[in-house]
């Protein structure tokens, strides 16, 4: 039997199990409603699963030993992803380089966007090949 699972992707099962967890919200939350009700939403339901996450994350953004800047991503699942969460049906250049800019400041390989709009919900992977 051929195996569902792509072998090229960074952390697959986690990855899967994440995106599990959004269409489990999106499906019974609906469209419509403010990121902050999705991402409270996210949070129990990552409470239920046992992931271990972080939510709110800071981190410095670091020149030549100086803090310059200040970011706050939306979560931290298993030290490993990012997951930022939008309302919306598109994804746009600038989140995209606001993912990829957390990932370098932390320093991680894989990112998520998920974009919840009225025609559901919707996920792109941001990939650090910096890391």
């Amino acid at each position: 039997m051929k195996s569902l699972k792509r072998q090229d992707l960074i952390y697959p099962e986690l990855s899967y199990q994440i995106i599990g967890i959004l269409f489990e919200v999106y499906n019974e939350l609906g469209p419509g409603h403010h990121e902050k009700y999705y991402q409270k939403a996210i949070s129990k339901a990552f409470k239920d699963s046992n992931l271990y996450f972080q939510e709110q994350v800071y981190t410095p953004l670091i020149f030549r030993d100086k803090k310059v800047g200040n970011y706050y991503f939306d979560f931290l699942i298993e030290n490993k992803i990012i997951l930022e969460i939008k309302k919306g049906d598109r994804f746009s250049k600038k989140h995209i380089n606001q993912v990829l800019a957390y990932l370098r400041t932390k320093s991680l390989k894989l990112g998520i966007i998920a974009n919840f709009g009225l025609k559901g919900v919707k996920f792109k992977r941001i990939i650090n090949f910096n890391s």
